[in-house]
């Protein structure tokens, strides 16, 4: 360890940190990056790490921004989403794969397929189905990337801290919703079709689009706060609608099930303006989802202790 760093490294105290080695972690908050010490998990109690922890915090000048605002807060959320190598690639591949899906439903659709209304449908698709996985990514990166502790250290209250992902995962759905916007009213012009009202697209359509990204995008947060670990997040994500649809092929089943499963209950978000009956199935079905996956999160983000 270099002279410079020696002069961070915090003084023995009551925890006797000083017999802990030490590692260097960097940590970005809002535009600044700053460079942290935290004591090795392998030797420190979760408290001892804890309180290592603030003391380094209050030496850097750093324990007041656990007041942070709300704003400010969502905004490091929204960098961690696209600042990591596997979020920033996730969006490549968001906007790549948006485009193809735009275009191939643009110039090889049928003619009748070929209006903004569809062409946006197509194009929302790659968005709803990967945007979740980044939202599940930025709460299970704080466990496997062991940066919980700073985190809970600067913002010690964690649900505000999950309130702030929710919040920027809803403006990245919408980001996502604007691109893919964008690309289909390029495809349409592409497209050149004949077929009346090829421009038409209804305003509460569209808010079911904004509906059916966002809401994917807050679901996934959810699976990673319930599950805190990336690989099961990911595969009870995509695995149990899929085992709800086979449930609900049993004829007694078909009408609960549609009550339940959001792949059922949300099809009709981005291709036709929903009736009341529908509304009422998709609001149970993302409140069932959404409330019991961030309810589990909360609970589970709230007693966690962070030495596991």
């Amino acid at each position: 360890m270099s002279k410079n760093s020696k002069k961070d490294t915090p003084a023995t105290g009551k925890s006797g940190i000083s017999e802990y080695s030490v590692v260097c972690k960097f940590h970005t908050t809002g535009d600044r990056s700053y460079r942290i010490y935290a004591a090795n998990e392998a030797h420190a109690t979760s408290a001892q790490r804890r309180d290592t922890m603030m003391s380094i915090l209050t030496r850097m000048g750093l324990a007041s921004k656990a007041n942070v605002s709300a704003t400010k807060l969502s905004q490091v959320e929204l960098r961690k989403m696209v600042d990591t190598r596997s979020g920033f690639w996730l969006l490549i591949a968001v906007a790549a794969l948006t485009l193809v899906a735009v275009f191939i439903t643009a110039l090889f659709a049928h003619e009748d397929q070929r209006t903004l209304r569809h062409i946006l449908s197509n194009g929302l698709q790659p968005a709803g189905i990967l945007l979740p996985v980044v939202g599940i990514l930025v709460v299970t990166s704080e466990w496997s990337q062991r940066t919980a502790l700073i985190s809970f250290a600067l913002v010690p209250n964690r649900t505000r801290l999950l309130a702030a992902k929710v919040l920027a995962g809803c403006v990245l759905a919408l980001a996502a919703t604007a691109v893919a916007l964008v690309f289909s009213l390029l495809g349409t012009a592409i497209a050149s079709t004949d077929v009346p009202n090829v421009w038409s697209l209804p305003v509460g359509l569209l808010l079911q689009d904004i509906v059916y990204v966002v809401t994917a995008m807050v679901i996934g947060i959810g699976f990673g706060a319930a599950l805190q670990t990336t690989a099961p997040a990911i595969v009870l994500y995509f695995v149990l609608p899929v085992a709800l649809a086979a449930i609900g092929s049993i004829h007694a089943l078909t009408g609960v099930i549609d009550w339940v499963n959001t792949a059922e209950a949300l099809e009709p978000l981005t291709t036709e303006v929903m009736t009341g009956h529908q509304w009422a199935q998709g609001l149970v079905a993302l409140a069932l989802w959404i409330g019991i996956s961030l309810g589990v999160g909360i609970y589970r983000l709230t007693q966690r202790d962070l030495a596991s």
